[in-house]
């Protein structure tokens, strides 16, 4: 059987479900990610797959690269969609994810590497720095709506502007496991001063700034110029993935946090004509291209569970572990950093335990692991791969009810299609 036909094949019907599935799912109590989880385990395990069993500890520098775009594409839509201006008092929830709820889940998530896994300093603190950011791109469920639908309540804002964020907020404790790991025996902390002025200060201010200044760049190009010239003209969501490119790039070849950079540029590009139409053809456009690599990444994903050579490092400790983060950590660092934040009860429960584990956490772990090495890192991977699995069931799973109680309460009907879903 030619194996390429067979491929083409697989990768046709994979785009179809990609637009046929989240209109099937919306009833149901399943998410698109699962099945694509589904999928790809069902592929691996058919005689016929075209799909290699491929293990990403022995294929590093692919996971990195498919997981870091699909991630640029995801945060450039998340910020695109977000309508709220920027603010210290708008954004008070974010803050306090941020500031709070993401440090306290790294150290937690470090101590239980360390004190339950047996891990050294170093692959604990890359097991907590790869966990504890949100995913921006399986979380796309309980995000924002497109611009300028009104969907964008307090929970759906809240979680879209923390997974928007955090990705680059955890980049220095990776940085600094690498750091650690690094180090010759007998190295002591000389690591620490070079990892503050560069991997934090630096880095984190270069991000911020060239996101600004690519955004508002962008903004003219895109709205400002004369009109004859304007790229809002063509009307073409193309152009977004143009603007994702441009924002990581440039940041990274100075050194900075090119996720980071990516988010502030969609919002300052957003805020540069908040009215647009073209900003729901960017939207949309860039939301497909992330939903066709999501599903194609999750089906990979489905394939290396069901092939085992990751799942098979799994143990009681690894599953308490993988509980733990899911059920106590993330919930409890969350309800915590939001004490004070004027947020009915239930809505500050959903936000704390809608943390969505998802391709970020695959992406640090490649990242790291093809810069230092780390002692049993079989073990953090497979820590990894088991709480995404577990995210992607039991947040996949619980997902349409909560949301559409979420609409419920402000008198919307969740399955009554947008005005900028509807065709014209």
């Amino acid at each position: 059987m030619d194996t390429y036909i067979v491929t083409l094949l697989i990768f046709g019907a994979v785009v179809l479900l990609t637009a046929w599935l989240p209109m099937a799912l919306r009833k149901l109590p399943l998410s698109l990610p699962i099945c694509c989880v589904a999928i790809g385990a069902l592929l691996a395990w058919s005689p016929l797959t075209p799909l290699p069993a491929l293990n990403p500890l022995e294929n590093i520098e692919w996971a990195e690269h498919l997981t870091e775009f699909v991630l640029i594409v995801a945060l450039m839509g998340a910020g695109l969609k977000i309508d709220r201006p920027l603010g210290l008092l708008r954004w008070a929830a974010t803050w306090r994810l941020l500031g709070i709820a993401m440090p306290l889940s790294i150290a937690a998530i470090s101590l239980l590497g360390w004190s339950v896994l047996g891990l050294g300093v170093a692959p604990a603190l890359l097991l907590g720095a790869a966990l504890a950011p949100t995913d921006p791109v399986l979380a796309s469920d309980v995000q924002v709506g497109p611009p300028q639908t009104g969907e964008e309540d307090s929970i759906r804002f809240s979680l879209t502007s923390e997974a928007g964020l955090n990705d680059g907020m955890s980049f220095p404790f990776v940085m600094a496991a690498i750091a650690i790991a690094s180090q010759q025996v007998g190295g002591g902390y000389s690591w620490v001063a070079h990892w503050f002025a560069f991997d934090v200060v630096w880095k984190l201010a270069a991000g911020l700034a060239m996101g600004w200044l690519v955004g508002r760049l962008l903004g003219y190009l895109t709205f400002r110029m004369p009109e004859a010239g304007r790229i809002a003209r063509t009307g073409d969501g193309l152009a977004a993935l143009g603007f994702t490119c441009i924002a990581y790039a440039a940041t990274e070849l100075i050194s900075g946090y090119g996720f980071v950079a990516v988010f502030v540029a969609a919002l300052t590009l957003r805020s540069a004509e908040r009215r647009s139409e073209y900003h729901g053809e960017l939207h949309d456009f860039g939301e497909q291209i992330e939903r066709l690599l999501m599903m194609v990444l999750l089906v990979c994903f489905g394939s290396i569970l069901a092939e085992g050579s990751i799942m098979s490092h799994i143990d009681w400790r690894i599953a308490a572990v993988a509980v733990l983060v899911l059920a106590v950590v993330r919930p409890v660092a969350a309800w915590v950093s939001l004490i004070g934040c004027q947020q009915p009860r239930a809505e500050k429960l959903i936000v704390s335990i809608f943390g969505i584990r998802g391709l970020g956490s695959i992406y640090y772990l490649a990242y790291a692991s093809g810069r230092a090495r780390f002692e049993n890192v079989e073990t953090v991977w497979a820590t990894v791969f088991l709480i995404i699995l577990l995210s992607v069931i039991m947040h996949g799973a619980a997902v349409t009810p909560v949301m559409r109680w979420i609409d419920r309460r402000r008198d919307i009907d969740p399955l009554k299609p947008t005005a900028a879903s509807t065709p014209s």
